[in-house]
């Protein structure tokens, strides 16, 4: 039997979800098919928001005929086909799922003919195509990114969906819920009321049916894609800018995620980062807050999680420490260096013990000759570096 979601794959860009940005009246890919002309193009988003169905409904509506290929499943003699039944035809839409994950031959057999014209390439990917397709692949397609499908989208195409289901009875506030839990995704939430259909009684949807069947929100959380690690970026980003609710959000985010590890780093990483000598104890903070998140296990280590990024989110903030070291090792990087001073090599008889002298200071230069007058270090504007540094000045300022 063919799913629901595949049954109603739109046939013309009018039965698209969402993305009005382009297929909208008067907006780019509506135009190419009133004009009658395509070309090679990348469809990039994150799952079920339409990639496939804009290029099916492109397909269709320009009555050009068409291959899909998969660029991991299918091998090189697959392409060989493709491009001979393109030879026949004289064109051909090739329609390619995964489409960074094109190796290095496939690229080779593929970009001439996308050159001259003989395959159309509609690409889609759920990755970033900047960074993850090859730049000869990359140069030769145009980008269209797919935006986020709201609630109301996802709703008006349940509604949709439902007069394909004979004999179904649901109301307002399980459609509602079927959005909210698909989290963007159309195909999870066509899936989602397919499955309740059929697993009801007497076709009947209910709040209770839906939720023995998934009470968890659907997230983008792929580690093999960008949406885990933006979300991973969202929370440090968070922290960094101070907003609790938004860095509880995001550590809930990836608390359902199931990967305490890539948590632990993260904040480990922002401690330093981000919050450092403005708040030198959140370090070894962070590091009980593992260990007792290690001892606990969840579900109690959610609490302790929940603690140590709220007073993260609520430390002073300084990067001077970060700052600091990359411009010492940009001067690494380009030789600007020098030798070690002779008096402070190793076994110098002209070093001076800084114990040996009041406060446990005195004055002699550290830094080679060439910088040595070089300042990496600028405190901010915290109680603790200023402190630290008005202490510092005194002691060189002592004669």
């Amino acid at each position: 039997m063919e799913l629901l979601a595949n049954k109603l794959r739109p046939k013309k860009l009018d039965d698209i979800i969402g993305q009005q940005h382009l297929v909208g009246t008067g907006k780019v890919l509506r135009n190419l098919v009133n004009n009658k002309k395509l070309f090679s193009c990348i469809l990039y988003g994150k799952p079920g928001i339409g990639k496939t169905s804009i290029a099916y409904a492109l397909a269709e509506e320009l009555n050009v005929p068409y291959r899909f290929l998969n660029a991991t499943i299918n091998n090189k003699r697959d392409f060989d086909i493709v491009i001979e039944e393109a030879e026949m035809e004289g064109q051909m839409l090739v329609i390619m799922d995964e489409i960074h994950r094109l190796n290095k031959d496939k690229q080779d057999l593929l970009l001439p003919y996308i050159e001259n014209g003989l395959i159309i390439l509609i690409g889609m990917t759920t990755a970033n195509p900047y960074s993850k397709i090859n730049p000869a692949i990359r140069s030769r397609l145009q980008i269209f990114e797919l935006h986020e499908l709201t609630t109301s989208d996802i709703t008006l195409g349940l509604q949709k969906a439902t007069k394909h289901l004979d004999n179904l009875e649901i109301d307002d506030e399980c459609l509602s819920y079927i959005a909210n839990v698909s989290s963007g995704d159309f195909r999870s939430a066509l899936n989602l009321l397919e499955i309740a259909y059929y697993s009801s009684e007497d076709k009947k949807i209910t709040m209770d049916v839906l939720k023995n069947i998934n009470s968890k929100p659907i997230f983008f959380h792929d580690k093999n894609e960008d949406g885990y690690y933006d979300t991973l970026s969202a929370l440090q980003k968070s922290i960094r800018g101070s907003d609790v609710d938004a860095s509880i959000h995001y550590l809930a985010r990836l608390i359902e995620a199931d990967d305490l590890d890539i948590i632990y780093r993260r904040l480990s990483v922002i401690a330093y980062e981000d919050i450092g000598l403005a708040n030198s104890s959140i370090g070894p903070k962070v590091m009980a807050a593992i260990s007792a998140c290690e001892r606990l296990g969840m579900p109690e280590a959610r609490i302790v999680l929940s603690a140590i990024v709220i007073e993260m989110a609520l430390s002073p903030k300084s990067n001077s420490a970060e700052v600091a070291i990359d411009a010492a090792l940009n001067d690494i990087h380009s030789g600007n260096c020098g030798n070690v001073p002779k008096h402070i090599k190793n076994h110098s008889l002209e070093y001076k013990y800084p114990h040996n002298y009041k406060n446990s200071y005195v004055k002699q230069q550290y830094l080679p000759d060439n910088i040595k007058n070089k300042k990496y270090y600028y405190p901010k504007n915290n109680k603790f570096e200023q402190a630290m540094s008005k202490f510092n000045q005194s002691l060189r300022s002592e004669k």
